[in-house]
């Protein structure tokens, strides 16, 4: 009969032939549930304090005591992410934020917990341009459609603005916004879907109008999805810019004259996957 002899634990036991102190000292060679090495009381609370002299910023401190690693949620629509005990958040737009903090301890071990910040203002220089950029009931009328192809429909559905169909089919949205010359601006938005065939997804800022029945590319792609390119087929959730596979332009612009620019987001193609494409938390605002 085949034995596995674990020398480490025989040596244990014989040693605590001679002193109970010696086999109390032994452990087992990994983690684990029941183990003795996780810690069931992670605390995972912390502190937000404003930073003197700087708007709408705050910083994030975690308590150190049995915490190993931390991901914040900033309370701003992207979800948790790595981050530090101690860590830096800015909030460009005034509204509620609920600040979540994932604390983990020995063994894996995570505790949860949430403070509310209240933003009063926006900052005057990175604030939100775009209205109705959150996707809430009111927002839709925010938005207007341009047609170029029947097929696809956006639809406000469930706090987000879904993109859905195919055909080969081609819609977008658009919205007038209020530019100065020589400033420079970002643009931005989170994402989400998946199992699309054959399709693209494209962001535009112009000056010129949009017009139904004709395609938009003024100023370039500044953001997009393209199947083709290697983007948009699998699932997919966050921000544009991070997903962005076909956008040579960059999302950052600029303007040499003040005035009206259009913010065009268009979409279309074989099938755009069995949810659609998801827009959510549409961002323009000016750069520091």
């Amino acid at each position: 009969m085949k034995r596995n002899i674990n020398l480490k634990k025989a040596a244990c036991v014989v040693a605590a032939a001679f002193t109970m102190g010696t086999y109390s000292a032994c452990q087992p060679d990994e983690a684990g549930n029941g183990n003795g090495l996780s810690d069931p009381s992670v605390d995972a609370s912390f502190s937000v304090t404003p930073v003197e002299g700087k708007t709408n910023t705050y910083v994030l401190k975690a308590n150190t005591a049995g915490v190993v690693a931390v991901m914040w949620d900033k309370g701003d629509g992207s979800g948790f992410s790595k981050g530090k005990l101690v860590d830096t958040v800015f909030f460009p737009d005034a509204g509620n934020y609920a600040i979540a903090l994932n604390a983990i301890g020995k063994g894996g071990v995570i505790g949860t917990s949430t403070k509310q910040v209240v933003v009063a203002t926006s900052d005057p220089i990175a604030g939100n341009l775009v209205v109705g950029g959150k996707m809430e009931a009111a927002d839709d009328a925010k938005w207007q459609r341009l047609p170029i192809g029947n097929g696809v429909d956006f639809t406000l559905s469930g706090g987000k603005m879904v993109a859905a169909g195919g055909g080969w089919g081609h819609k977008g949205i658009y919205q007038a916004i209020d530019v100065v010359a020589g400033k420079k601006y970002k643009v931005d938005m989170l994402v989400s879907g998946g199992g699309a065939i054959n399709t693209w997804f494209e962001v535009y800022v112009g000056t010129a109008v949009p017009v139904a029945g004709k395609d938009y590319a003024d100023g370039g792609k500044r953001l997009a999805l393209s199947t083709w390119a290697g983007c948009g087929n699998a699932t997919f959730n966050g921000k544009l810019s991070a997903i962005s596979c076909d956008a040579p332009a960059g999302n950052t612009v600029q303007f040499a004259t003040t005035g009206k620019v259009y913010l065009v987001i268009r979409t279309g193609g074989e099938y755009l996957g069995a949810n659609g494409i998801s827009i959510d938390n549409v961002e323009f605002r000016g750069t520091k």
